[in-house]
């Protein structure tokens, strides 16, 4: 689990792709403080496991699942990334609950710049549409973030954030311009209801369906 508050900013060394999958080595000393062998960081918001790691950079194996589902099939030498250890028992959830299990992606629709804060609106495509709401929270690229606003159009619908300084400058939201893509991880919690309530309307609509059951009439002698 994580929290979605960003420990650094580390940067792609090394890609190599196979057939079905990338090895990535990312460079965070931040990161790979007491980081061992099997440990989880999320790399823009995607939870990788380590499968080696020295004082400076540590290595991961991504599966095609998540290439094809996140911006990591885009992975490249140089390409910063958002970096976070998992959380420990009885730290501070400065963030929200984060699993690195990515929704998909979103594209930035719009960048409004102020002096010194911005404001980004991203497309949120018709399934996980329901599974934000506003002053909820998102991760997006791994970043804890507050739903500003958020707008349900003929074309699509969308949602902002608001960044703040310290986020602009500690993360890679910074440099996001139109046309970027995200990583995005809707709030578990709004998962597991819309879950139940689908549960919910198929039981219900299964039952009417079959219709009432018959009572027994007798017994056996």
């Amino acid at each position: 689990m994580f929290t979605g508050i960003i420990e650094e900013l580390g940067t792609i060394t090394r890609v190599e792709r196979s057939a079905d999958a990338a090895r990535l080595t990312v460079r965070g000393p931040r990161a790979v403080e007491g980081v061992r062998h099997g440990d989880s960081i999320s790399v823009s918001g995607v939870c990788l496991t380590v499968v080696d790691s020295d004082d400076e950079s540590f290595t991961a194996d991504v599966m095609a699942q998540t290439l094809a589902m996140s911006t990591l099939d885009d992975a490249r030498e140089e390409l910063p990334v958002n970096l976070e250890r998992a959380a420990l028992v009885g730290d501070r959830l400065g963030g929200h609950i984060v699993q690195g299990h990515i929704d998909g992606t979103a594209v930035v629709l719009e960048v409004r710049r102020g002096e010194a804060w911005r404001v980004i609106r991203f497309s949120l495509d018709e399934a996980h549409a329901p599974l934000v709401v506003d002053k909820g929270s998102v991760a997006v690229d791994g970043v804890s973030l507050t739903v500003s606003a958020l707008g349900d159009e003929s074309h699509g619908s969308w949602f902002e954030v608001s960044l703040i300084p310290e986020t602009l400058t500690a993360t890679t939201l910074g440099k996001l311009e139109v046309g970027d893509r995200v990583n995005l991880e809707t709030d578990i919690v709004a998962r597991h209801v819309e879950r139940m309530l689908r549960l919910d309307v198929h039981r219900s609509l299964s039952s009417s369906l079959a219709g009432p059951t018959a009572a027994p009439t007798g017994s056996l002698a």
